[in-house]
């Protein structure tokens, strides 16, 4: 029998249902050229908005979710895992980060509005070139600085939606017969989430050019059961935000860019042969940068060293290194 999927928060992890996803904290990287992977920084803190019924903003509390702060221009990305395979839907306010059309409740393949789980590791920004994607970067909403604002002419939502769909029993039952698995219930140690949308004060906008790939899906749209799928909205807070809701000090801004490439510390590149790279949204590779709206505060930055650059994966398909994510 069909049964939706439970969304909960589990530490500073997000579970919808077989799917986690949890937000790093990450080095914004320059608006200009074409950059390796930057290196997690740890994880952003993730808050149920209705554990603060005496402080949080009424409409957040009407709708639910969950809360996270960020400082402004801070970059961030996604890191996925998945018990099994699924489709998870990514929102940036009401535009699909993976196609850049309209937020739609429904999958589709023409053109392909989600990320393939369990193939795609994870997603640092918008799908926005052939091979690579534009980071995310933390814009107040009123500027018109933000995905939402330039594609859909208004910013009503901010913050980041997120819905995966499972497989159908057929399909799952298919796919364990080929690992060689057995089907088991999951377990969860954390209280549920309320999953909805409301209007945050941040949203995310369009940074840097980074090399990464959004997966094209190997899978028929019917090997998803549509019923069996959970949604959830993250509120984006500024640090003060954050402090005056929950009254905890929000996480120090993350080490700069500059400093963390004058010691030579790792960037990291991911290649899979065996994966077809997804088409780039025609909408997403309009949409300006941060710098180019609101003025670019980066200034000259230094090249990063190629021998600091670590290959997560081979042209074969042999994963070399884990890396510290």
């Amino acid at each position: 029998m069909t049964t939706a999927l439970t969304i909960k928060v589990n530490g500073d992890q997000l579970e919808l249902g077989p799917v986690t996803v949890s937000f790093q904290r990450t080095l914004r990287i320059p608006e200009e050229g074409l950059h390796s992977l930057p290196p997690g920084l740890g994880r952003f803190p993730l808050r149920r908005v209705s554990d603060y019924p005496d402080t949080a903003p009424a409409e957040w509390l009407a709708r639910g979710g969950v809360m996270m702060p960020l400082y402004q221009r801070e970059a961030m990305w996604m890191l996925f895992h998945s018990e099994e395979p699924a489709a998870l839907q990514v929102g940036v306010g009401r535009v699909c980060a993976v196609s850049g059309e309209t937020w739609d409740e429904s999958l589709s393949k023409d053109p392909q509005n989600y990320a393939a789980l369990q193939d795609q590791p994870w997603l640092d920004g918008i799908n926005a070139g052939e091979g690579y994607i534009r980071q995310f970067v933390a814009v107040p909403l009123g500027l018109g600085a933000t995905v939402e604002a330039q594609v859909t002419g208004s910013e009503d939502h901010g913050g980041v939606q997120l819905r995966a769909v499972g497989l159908t029993d057929q399909a799952l039952r298919k796919w364990e017969d080929a690992q060689g698995q057995v089907e088991c219930d999951m377990v969860y140690s954390a209280d549920p989430v309320i999953p909805f949308c409301a209007p945050p004060d941040m949203g995310l906008g369009a940074g840097g050019r980074m090399r990464q790939e959004v997966y094209a899906d190997e899978r028929a749209l019917s090997d998803y059961d549509e019923k069996r799928s959970g949604r959830v909205f993250v509120h984006l807070c500024s640090a003060a935000q954050w402090s005056a809701i929950t009254g905890e000090v929000p996480p120090a801004s993350p080490v700069d860019r500059e400093t963390y490439v004058r010691h030579g510390l790792p960037w990291f590149e991911y290649y899979d042969a065996d994966h077809e790279d997804l088409a780039p949204s025609d909408t997403l590779g309009k949409v300006k940068t941060v710098g180019d709206l609101l003025g670019d505060d980066s200034g000259p930055h230094t090249p990063v060293d190629p021998a600091t650059v670590i290959r997560l994966k081979g042209d074969g398909g042999d994963v070399v290194a884990d890396g510290q994510w």
